[in-house]
């Protein structure tokens, strides 16, 4: 039987582990994924997103990493692997490169360049568009917090939504609280097949509020215990459970994103989170992401302590 593709999900989007030379540890990978695919409510996984460092990873690196999770657990998840690039013909190529090498769909972030410079108005469609016609594979639109030049506002959302096929979902990544819950209803109102996730690993417990369908988190590649037991909660409306994990979480979130939004350095704070658990052999992030300190570990490891997160053997 064909795989079917579920976008109505917990992703994590997993961090890479590296040798000392900074090559891609491709056994440790090929363990690590495994490891996660054992969750029931971890339908998928996100490779190349900005917790896999996908701006440090070379474009044949990032291809390789599709081709190592692909093979290992492509038969039963739906792998999604990110793009991000400056302009639309590379896009294309690594659209297609990524579904060569076994993904089922992509995350289209935006042109940073737009972060800087801001954007016409009407250059976000064209560039969905454009890259879904190109590569012909299934998208889910990454969007970036509304505090940003890079930001979509709704109607352009809605405009995607309706008119490109290959769109099934977005990460909704807007970090303004009234803004999120206002857009979240009109797309739920004009695009009811669309799958709506957020990406709010700092405030997961909130952001699953206004009726989400699921989550697209580093944090899920690193307490997956934890946040699939969460989410179960939330499906049943288990308003004291739902607590429950919501004090569960809240000490390792803060470890790691500090009551922010994830960052380079967070990135970092949990790829130390994972050898601390046992899972990966080294916290080495392409720099300029700089080591941590033995303060910042230290915090690790007493948020990881706070919400009960044992060691693993893979």
């Amino acid at each position: 039987m064909a795989k079917v593709k579920n976008f109505k999900t917990i992703f994590p989007a997993i961090s890479i582990p590296m040798f000392d030379d900074y090559s891609i540890n491709e056994p440790l990978l090929r363990k690590y994924v495994k490891w996660l695919s054992t969750f029931d409510e971890i339908g998928g996984l996100v490779c190349n997103g900005h917790t896999g460092e996908i701006t440090g990873l070379t474009r044949a690196e990032r291809k390789r990493v599709v081709e190592i999770v692909a093979d290992e657990v492509g038969d039963e998840m739906t792998i999604i692997s990110g793009i991000n690039c400056e302009n639309t013909r590379e896009s294309i190529e690594m659209a297609i490169e990524a579904k060569e090498a076994g993904a089922d769909g992509i995350l289209l972030m935006p042109p940073h360049m737009w972060l800087r410079f801001g954007m016409n108005p009407n250059a976000p469609f064209e560039y969905v568009k454009d890259v879904a016609e190109g590569a012909d594979i299934d998208i889910i639109i990454h969007l970036y917090p509304a505090t940003s030049k890079a930001f979509y506002p709704v109607e352009t959302l809605v405009k995607m939504c309706k008119e490109i096929d290959h769109v099934k979902c977005i990460k909704m990544g807007t970090r303004v609280t009234a803004l999120y819950e206002h857009d979240v209803r009109i797309l739920r109102r004009e695009c009811p097949d669309i799958s709506l996730i957020t990406c709010h690993d700092e405030t997961l417990m909130t952001s699953w509020y206004p009726g989400m369908d699921g989550a697209l988190i580093g944090f899920a590649g690193c307490v997956p215990e934890i946040i699939t037991e969460a989410w179960k909660a939330v499906k049943a409306q288990d308003y004291a459970k739902c607590r429950e994990y919501a004090e569960k979480l809240y000490p390792i979130s803060q470890a790691i994103y500090g009551g922010g939004q994830p960052s380079g350095e967070a990135h970092a704070r949990m790829k130390e989170a994972l050898v601390q658990r046992g899972i990966f052999e080294n916290a080495l992030m392409h720099r300029p992401v700089l080591p941590l300190s033995q303060e910042e570990k230290d915090w690790v490891r007493a948020g990881l302590e706070k919400s009960g997160c044992s060691k693993v053997t893979l």
